[in-house]
């Protein structure tokens, strides 16, 4: 597989003409259009997300859209027993791929057996800062991985290639805990993906991500795979900075020969310790709540929140631009 090409696909808006067209145009359209607020229907449920360490983690990021950190607990761990629940739940809805996130989903003390048990259903990929990793626990998950038919992935936040970059915003040495992280997964054969929230100008993207490109490789990640996303003003993110605008909403004109498959809405669903909701972003949202079960959490969902114009613009940004699953 071309790993630089990868890269480069991951980089890449998903879309329309709608994209295309750039934020600003969009906002204009969005200022002038008015109307109804649109409702994404639920295609297929393709990935199903797991919130496996609520809000609970060990960092506390400026730029953290729900807001975890050490203290957060609104959202709790779930158990071995849930997740395998939920998982004979995604069979019969055909889920094609699994998703693990928090908080810091290493923090759970039952995720050794959860990704394990995930591996039987499908392919896995887990979103962690990188920075609590242990050698028998990749050792133990790249057994796993060998003995299932399917992919396990590793999404590791790091929010630029310097600690000067990554450091104001994640905490004091995170920069250099995370690098040993990527350096542990790629010891155990793993080819982390590198995700990292625009923090700079977009006109620096190129000379961003090569940078990273070199300190990867410095520390045994000859194949960097990089994904840079888009701020989401809410959560800690609207402290830092400022909030969305109320122009920046999706409208039903907005909506008009748009890709609604770019919307994660449309494709899936999160199980937390609190019921279902439509997507990880949301949680603090209490109308994200779809229901208890997944039967129930399969009705369209209003695009009413800043955050929808965010996917929007930019589709896709939180889940893998590819299949997990082994060629």
């Amino acid at each position: 597989m071309d790993m630089r090409a990868d890269s480069d696909r991951m980089q890449a808006m998903h879309g329309t003409s709608d994209l295309d067209a750039g934020p600003l145009l969009v906002q204009q359209r969005a200022e002038n259009a008015g109307g109804p607020v649109p409702r994404v229907a639920l295609a297929h449920l393709d990935e199903l997300w797991f919130q496996v360490s609520g809000t609970l983690c060990n960092l506390e990021c400026t730029h953290c859209f729900i807001s975890c950190s050490p203290r957060n607990d609104s959202f709790g761990y779930l158990t071995l027993a849930e997740v395998e629940r939920s998982l004979e739940e995604s069979v019969r809805h055909g889920v094609k791929e699994y998703y693990f996130t928090g908080g810091e989903p290493f923090l759970n003390r039952d995720i050794m057996p959860i990704l394990e048990k995930t591996l039987e259903y499908g392919p896995a990929t887990v979103l962690t800062n990188g920075t609590v990793l242990k050698p028998e626990w990749l050792e133990r998950l790249r057994a796993a991985e060998d003995r299932s038919l399917y992919s396990l992935e590793f999404r590791v936040s790091i929010d630029g290639p310097t600690p000067e970059t990554n450091d104001p915003i994640r905490g004091p040495r995170t920069f250099e805990r995370a690098m040993k992280g990527v350096e542990l997964l790629s010891s155990f054969g793993f080819l982390p993906i590198i995700t990292m929230t625009r923090t700079w100008p977009d006109e620096h993207d190129a000379e961003v991500l090569e940078k990273f490109r070199k300190v990867l490789a410095d520390h045994g990640c000859d194949r960097p795979r990089l994904k840079v996303l888009p701020r989401l003003k809410i959560g800690a993110e609207q402290q830092r900075t400022c909030g969305y605008s109320e122009t920046e909403r999706v409208t039903q004109q907005m909506m008009a020969d748009y890709d609604e498959s770019q919307l994660i809405c449309s494709h899936s669903r999160v199980v937390t310790s609190n019921g279902i909701y439509v997507c990880p972003i949301l949680l603090e949202e209490p109308d994200a709540r779809m229901g208890e079960t997944l039967e129930e959490s399969t009705g369209p969902y209003p695009l009413r929140h800043g955050a929808c114009f965010t996917c929007y613009l930019y589709g896709a940004i939180c889940t893998n631009p590819s299949s997990s699953k082994r060629e």
